[in-house]
């Protein structure tokens, strides 16, 4: 519910502070008085339109404006401010607009109790809000999309489940269609791709590979081949130091021995050299492993020249896969096993295959989900049509028909349904299509009964109104002025109106006027409190002071206080 409304710098309005209250709020005064600013500020306050705002709304000279409204809250307000990490205000919410002129141009920004917010999170509070219905709103009924809306507005509870799992599935769908797509587009791409991935794998295929440390241990045996005569020479000469010595020079093996013996003389006569002995005994048996070794060694050297060509011919062959792709053996191992799945699993054909595969079961998929959506919404229409027909008979509209035409149309993530609005308002004529055949009376009050409809089955924001009885006799007016007071019975609703009959039923009335004061016209807002004010007015409303306007607003008074 609106409770306060604050401008500043807003077309005529200098400085205006206004509260409000639960019930119908009519706003009246003479033509221009600027009425229909106070719905246009609100307007602009939840991302309404803003093309050519700042010469339309703004006040001129002027290079601050601003637009502030508090609302109480209801549960869904209180959980989008949770989602979009606001903090209420004793269950309040303020929400501002306020422009600066920098540069030669207009700059905007809105917070939501101090919180700077930005479009889009304000275009999503919106309908949870306020429902603004202005002048020019019938446009509105021109548009297939919008009329669908309409159907999935008043159906919303029911709808909105099943038209969140069409979008998912929407999404889902157009997203695998987009890789089939482009998966067709670059066959030509992925086919050429594949023959240079072919050609890679079949020469590392040829080569073998399968040790990682294969070089290494080719390099190495390479090596003794290439230098097995310097290697025999050295071991020969490492067994004769050891075991023969070189000339005038005792081996290791005889020097050992001899401090063997004399070792064990001294211990004869000194038994604590007994430790000194042993060790050199421990010494004496790795001298022979190591001669045993030595020997072994000798044996497993050889000079095979072929061994020799095909260990450098396979050397060479790793060495230049290296040198080709830059990697290392075990990387080429690696590069050869993931080719080895991308050339026998992944082929354009069996890549597209299975793309198409997928895209085909979202598609039918996403189908089955638009004919459940189908099947509702003209289980809706239906229903509508119904509760729409019957709130307009009470205004002047008893013979009116009214069709909701289903029919199909291209999937999209809405579903797969085009929806008119048919409407004829007198006997004998055919339906047609609303927006062609509906008069401005007749749309003024279809759009009533489609906001008392819609009322009945969602949660109520606040209702705003800009001359909706405009174009209807005195007679329909006081049907507009009763559907508009059962509406605020479960709402607050506000109306900017022209006929006394409105206003009359009215739970609070604003009067407008404007003045000029040094040249310059301003507009001023007052509530009227006294029964004789509101009586002023609504003559004023039903043509001036003469005594038969001031006797009929005296009556209107007394039988809406009646």
């Amino acid at each position: 519910m609106l409770v306060g409304l604050r401008l500043q710098n807003i077309a005529l309005i200098k400085t205006l502070d206004l509260a409000f209250d639960k019930g119908l709020t009519v706003l009246t005064g003479e033509t221009g008085a600027g009425k229909s600013i106070l719905l246009d500020a609100l307007d602009a306050l939840f991302g309404g339109n803003t093309l050519n705002l700042a010469s339309k709304l703004l006040r001129s000279g002027s290079d601050f404006a601003q637009v502030e409204a508090t609302f109480l809250i209801n549960k869904k307000v209180e959980k989008w401010m949770e989602n979009n990490q606001i903090d209420t205000i004793q269950d309040e919410l303020i929400i501002s607009r306020e422009w600066k002129f920098k540069e030669n141009k207009w700059i905007s920004r809105s917070r939501i109790n101090g919180i700077i917010v930005n479009k889009q999170q304000i275009n999503s509070l919106r309908p949870l809000m306020i429902d603004l219905t202005i002048q020019g709103g019938p446009q509105r009924f021109s548009s297939s999309s919008e009329q669908l809306s309409i159907i999935d507005q008043y159906g919303y509870k029911s709808i909105n489940p099943v038209l969140l799992k069409v979008k998912e599935k929407w999404q889902e769908w157009i997203y695998a269609s987009r890789l089939l797509q482009e998966a067709l587009l670059q066959k030509e791409e992925i086919t050429r791709r594949l023959e240079e991935s072919k050609m890679i794998f079949n020469d590392l295929d040829s080569a073998s590979l399968l040790d990682p440390e294969e070089d290494i241990k080719l390099k190495n045996e390479q090596d003794r081949l290439v230098h097995g005569v310097r290697l025999e020479e050295s071991s020969v000469k490492i067994l004769g130091l050891i075991k023969e010595g070189s000339e005038n020079q005792f081996s290791l093996y005889d020097l050992i021995s001899l401090v063997i013996q004399e070792l064990k003389i001294m211990n004869q006569y000194d038994k604590s050299t007994k430790e000194i002995l042993e060790k050199a005994i421990d010494i004496y048996q790795p001298i022979q492993d190591l001669i045993s070794q030595v020997e072994e060694y000798v044996y497993t050297l050889e000079s095979d020249s072929e061994r020799l060509d095909e260990l450098q011919e396979r050397l060479n062959k790793l060495q230049r896969l290296q040198k080709i792709h830059n990697l290392k053996l075990p990387q080429l191992i690696n590069l050869r096993d993931t080719l080895f799945k991308t050339v026998f699993d992944d082929n354009p054909d069996n890549h597209i295959k299975k793309l198409h595969n997928n895209e085909e079961v979202l598609r039918l998929e996403r189908d089955s989900l638009n004919k459940n959506l189908t099947s509702l919404r003209c289980k809706i229409a239906r229903e509508l049509e119904e509760k729409l027909v019957a709130n307009l008979s009470p205004m002047g509209l008893s013979n009116a028909l009214f069709k909701v035409q289903v029919d199909p149309s291209e999937p999209s993530h809405k579903g797969a349904d085009s929806v008119k609005l048919m409407f004829s308002a007198n006997p004998g004529e055919p339906l047609a299509l609303l927006a062609d055949t509906a008069s401005g009376g007749e749309m003024s009050r279809f759009i009533l009964a489609l906001k008392a409809t819609i009322s009945q089955k969602e949660t109520p924001s606040t209702m705003l109104f800009d001359e909706i009885d405009s174009g209807v006799s005195g007679r329909i007016s006081s049907a507009i002025a009763s559907v508009l007071k059962d509406l605020s019975r479960s709402q607050q609703v506000f109306c900017v109106t022209h006929q006394p009959l409105v206003a009359a039923a009215a739970d609070h009335h604003f009067s407008v006027h404007k003045s000029v004061n040094d040249g310059r016209t301003t507009s001023s807002v007052r509530i009227l409190c006294s029964l004789s004010d509101r009586q002023k007015e609504l003559a004023e409303l039903a043509g001036g002071n003469s005594r038969e306007a001031e006797n009929y607003a005296a009556s209107l008074l007394e039988h809406h206080a009646a």
